[in-house]
C-alpha cells in the first residue's frame, strides 16, 4: 500500500428490527449486543483504526438527529471527518458525499474503504489481511473491491455477488471480477446459488481509489453527484433515495470481489444473537431470565433489577426495555417494522420509538 487506508463508516441507519432497544436517539450502532459493554459503532472503529493508522484518517458519515450520540460513542474522532446528512437518502448520497470530500482533502489518488456500522467481525487478524489486499488491488488498477462472505447457509436475507473470471491473487487471496449483483432471493436459488460455489454474500463493503468512483458516479449516477458537486450538503434536499448497489454498483463494469471468509454478520434482527452469542443452555439470554420448559427463546433485559419468566414458551424473543416490552414469534422479527409504523399513527406511543 502506497498510502494508508481511508475507512469511511456508514452510521446512519436506524436497525428499526432491534426495538425497543434501539430507537430514534439510540440505533442499533449504538448498542452493545454481546454483552461485550462496547457499542457496534466502537467496535467497528476500534478494528478500522490499525487501517488507517489514526484517528486522523478515520471518518464516519451519519444522520443529523444522531450526530452528537456518535460524538459521544467516538469523543477521538476530530469533528472535521465527521460528516452529518440532513436527510437519510440510502447510501448513494452518502458514499458520493464523503468521496467528494475525501479527494478534497487528501487527492484522488486515495484509497477509500466504506464500512456499515453494524457488522460483526470474528477474526480481525484476517479482516485486516483481505483489507490490504483490497487496498493494494485498488491502488494499483481502476478498481471498485468489494468483500464477499463465503456463504454458510442458504440465507435469503443477502444480497449475493456472482464471482466471474479469476483476474489475481494477493496476499495468498483470489481476486474474481464481478459477474453481476443479485438481489435477496427466495429459498430455493439461494440454495441454487450454494450449489454453483460462484456466489457470495454482499457484505456492503467497499475499497476504491477516490477518482476512480467520482468517475464512474459521473458517468452512471450523474444525478446523485452533480448537485452534491455544485451545492454539497445542500443538495440533498433535491436528491433522491438511491443506494449504492442500484446507483453504480450493478452498472460499473470494474467491481471485483474478493470472497472473504474472516466470519461476518449483518446485525439484521433480534435472531442474529443466536449467532452472535455462544449459550449452552436452551435459550439465548442477555439479563435476568428465570424459566421453566422454555426453549429457544431469546430474551434481553436491559434492567439488571428486573427479571423476565417464562414458562413453556418456544422460539420466542421477549426484549424488556425501559417503558417496553416485546414478545414476538422468531419467525415475525421482520415484521417489527410494521408495527412501529403502527405507533407512529398514535400521538400517544410516538415517543415509544
Amino acid at each position: 500500500m502506497t498510502q494508508p487506508l481511508i475507512p469511511v463508516i456508514l452510521a446512519g441507519g436506524k436497525g428499526e428490527r432491534f426495538w425497543p432497544l434501539s430507537r430514534r436517539q439510540r440505533p442499533k450502532q449504538f448498542l452493545c449486543l454481546d454483552g461485550s459493554g462496547q457499542s457496534l459503532l466502537q467496535a467497528t472503529a476500534k478494528r478500522l483504526l490499525p487501517l488507517g493508522n489514526n484517528w486522523d484518517n478515520l471518518w464516519v458519515i451519519t444522520a443529523g438527529p444522531i450526530a452528537e450520540g456518535v460524538k459521544e460513542q467516538l469523543p477521538n474522532l476530530p469533528n472535521r471527518n465527521l460528516l452529518v446528512e440532513p436527510q437519510g437518502k440510502d447510501t448513494a448520497p452518502a458514499v458520493a458525499w464523503t468521496t467528494l470530500e475525501i479527494a478534497k482533502r487528501y487527492g484522488k489518488d486515495a484509497v477509500i474503504g466504506f464500512f456499515p456500522a453494524d457488522h460483526w467481525i470474528k477474526n480481525t487478524d484476517e479482516f485486516e489481511t483481505t483489507l490490504h489486499a483490497a487496498s493494494q488491488l485498488a491502488s494499483a488498477e481502476n478498481a471498485i473491491v468489494t468483500l464477499g462472505i463465503k456463504p454458510t447457509y442458504p440465507s435469503t436475507g443477502y444480497g449475493y455477488i456472482e464471482q466471474g473470471n479469476l483476474t489475481n491473487n494477493i496476499n495468498n487471496l483470489p481476486v474474481y471480477k464481478v459477474n453481476r449483483f443479485t438481489e435477496k432471493p427466495d429459498l430455493e436459488t439461494a440454495k441454487s446459488f450454494l450449489e454453483t460455489g460462484r456466489f457470495s454474500w454482499n457484505s456492503g463493503m467497499f475499497i476504491f481509489r477516490a477518482g476512480v468512483v467520482l468517475d464512474e458516479l459521473e458517468k452512471h449516477a450523474p444525478q446523485v453527484l452533480k448537485p452534491l458537486q455544485e451545492k454539497g450538503q445542500a443538495a440533498y434536499e433535491t436528491l433522491e433515495k438511491m443506494s449504492i448497489d442500484y446507483a453504480l454498483m450493478e452498472k460499473t463494469d470494474l467491481t471485483y470481489v474478493l470472497p472473504a471468509n474472516f466470519g461476518w454478520d449483518d446485525l439484521g434482527d433480534w435472531n442474529s444473537l443466536e449467532r452472535l452469542i455462544d449459550s449452552d443452555g436452551d435459550n439465548v439470554e442477555l439479563g435476568n431470565h428465570v424459566t421453566l420448559d422454555s426453549k429457544g427463546a431469546i430474551i434481553y433485559n436491559s434492567d439488571e433489577q428486573e427479571v423476565i419468566a417464562t414458562i413453556g414458551l418456544e422460539d420466542v424473543v421477549i426484549v424488556r426495555d425501559k417503558n417496553v416490552t416485546l414478545v414476538v414469534n422468531k419467525n415475525r422479527t421482520q415484521d417489527i417494522k410494521k408495527l412501529l409504523k403502527e405507533l407512529q399513527k398514535d400521538s400517544q406511543l410516538d415517543h415509544l420509538l
